[in-house]
């Protein structure tokens, strides 16, 4: 299993902690939105003598209530055709073991969510990486480019749309050609959504379950961990009106009994959520998003292309490693008794040396500490000895 580009870092982010310095995370999607009152109530509210097993596909209500909410986005399916899981990363590996078999291969436009790389692995899968890039603000690459990446043991395409780790919200026409692709070579597509409510510029979300003849090959991967800023909850949803494989994954489901019962009563209580908690979450993940980004450009030799959904960013930074200056940053590196975690782009790409400039930013802290953020990064560059000169583009040039 490969290690996790997000953790990997932690042992050096806690022994900063225990000598006093604080940290500012931009390393990990954990939002400091509040988690809507609502769920938190419910399990309050709660009246239970004993905490039951649900159905191995969740509980009914809350099944037939996310019917409801799909329909409210233009997704219309049946109870039968969704399953409750334990987070979104459950929904990704059962999808990956019930679509495919020990040896088949998926494509990924990369750089892509670097755990989509273990879950491969458990699934006993190999990742085709296919390459986007930093230029064209990470979009979908070119149909040549997926078409070149086929075998005959290709099964699948898995997309992140919104995207992590890039924040690129792909265009209607980038999913057609993907639709296309897969209608062409017969091809599961497993879309990972859970960014869906995070869209900026009036810009709206198209899902796979939207694409007109791909409905025997759309697989929706879901979660409510981020919409509702509800991490430990570990409630995610596998969607698709493809019957025998939500018979193949129900068997998956059954193996590990039931998603977490709590969770779920959480969960359906979310759906309650007003849509003004949804208006004051975009306003502000987009000042966040507004400010960052301008102020990762304006430090010398960073490059930030302006993401339009999720809440991260890729940048390119003038540094030799960004594994090691991410180190260097908690290790070596403090100012006011303060310095900041990143997470390295090495371990979103299939290859590492693509990342090795590269850094992945979540802005999930408030402005104010963004600010600070910033400010120690700019220094940090300044300061970091394997400091490179680079183009605007990312290419290195020449040691400082």
């Amino acid at each position: 299993m490969p290690a996790s580009p997000i953790r990997k870092l932690v042992p050096f982010a806690e022994a900063a902690k225990k000598e006093g310095r604080r940290i500012y995370h931009l390393n990990i999607g954990q939002p400091d939105i509040e988690t809507p009152g609502v769920m938190l109530d419910a399990v309050r509210r709660a009246d239970l003598r004993v905490i039951e097993y649900s159905h191995s596909a969740g509980i009914e209500s809350y099944r037939k209530r996310l019917c409801d909410y799909y329909a409210g986005h233009g997704i219309h399916v049946g109870i039968d055709d969704l399953m409750i899981t334990t987070g979104g990363s459950e929904a990704i590996e059962i999808a990956m073991l019930s679509c495919l078999d020990d040896g088949d291969e998926l494509l990924i436009p990369e750089p892509f969510y670097a755990n989509y790389n273990g879950f491969a692995v458990h699934a006993g899968l190999k990742v085709n990486p296919v390459c986007s890039s930093i230029e064209s603000g990470f979009a979908l690459p070119d149909p040549d480019d997926f078409e070149k990446a086929l075998t005959p043991r290709t099964r699948a395409v898995v997309i992140c749309n919104p995207n992590n780790p890039t924040g690129h919200l792909y265009t209607n026409d980038e999913l057609e050609s993907l639709r296309r692709l897969a209608l062409k070579h017969n091809l599961w597509v497993l879309s990972d959504e859970v960014y869906r409510e995070f869209c900026y510029d009036g810009r709206k979300q198209v899902s796979v379950m939207h694409l007109e003849g791909l409905e025997q090959h759309a697989v929706l991967i879901d979660s409510v961990s981020k919409r509702y800023s509800a991490c430990g909850v570990r409630i995610g949803a596998l969607v698709s009106k493809n019957k025998a494989l939500m018979a193949n994954a129900l068997k998956f489901a059954q193996a590990r009994l039931s998603p977490p019962s709590l969770g779920q009563i959480a969960s359906e209580a979310a759906l309650d959520t007003p849509q003004s908690y949804f208006d004051t979450v975009i306003a502000e993940y987009t000042s966040r998003r507004d400010f960052l980004v301008k102020a990762l450009n304006d430090i010398s030799g960073v490059t930030c292309p302006k993401p339009s959904g999720a809440f991260y960013c890729m940048a390119q930074l003038p540094v030799d490693d960004a594994d090691r200056f991410a180190a260097w940053l908690l290790q070596d590196f403090t100012h006011e008794n303060q310095t900041v975690m990143l997470a390295p782009a090495s371990g979103f790409y299939s290859n590492p040396a693509l990342g090795r400039q590269q850094v992945r930013i979540a802005y999930v802290l408030k402005i104010g500490d963004l600010e600070k953020a910033v400010e120690c990064l700019a220094l940090a560059l300044e300061q970091y000895p394997g400091r490179v000169a680079t183009e605007n583009t990312g290419g290195v040039k020449a040691k400082i």
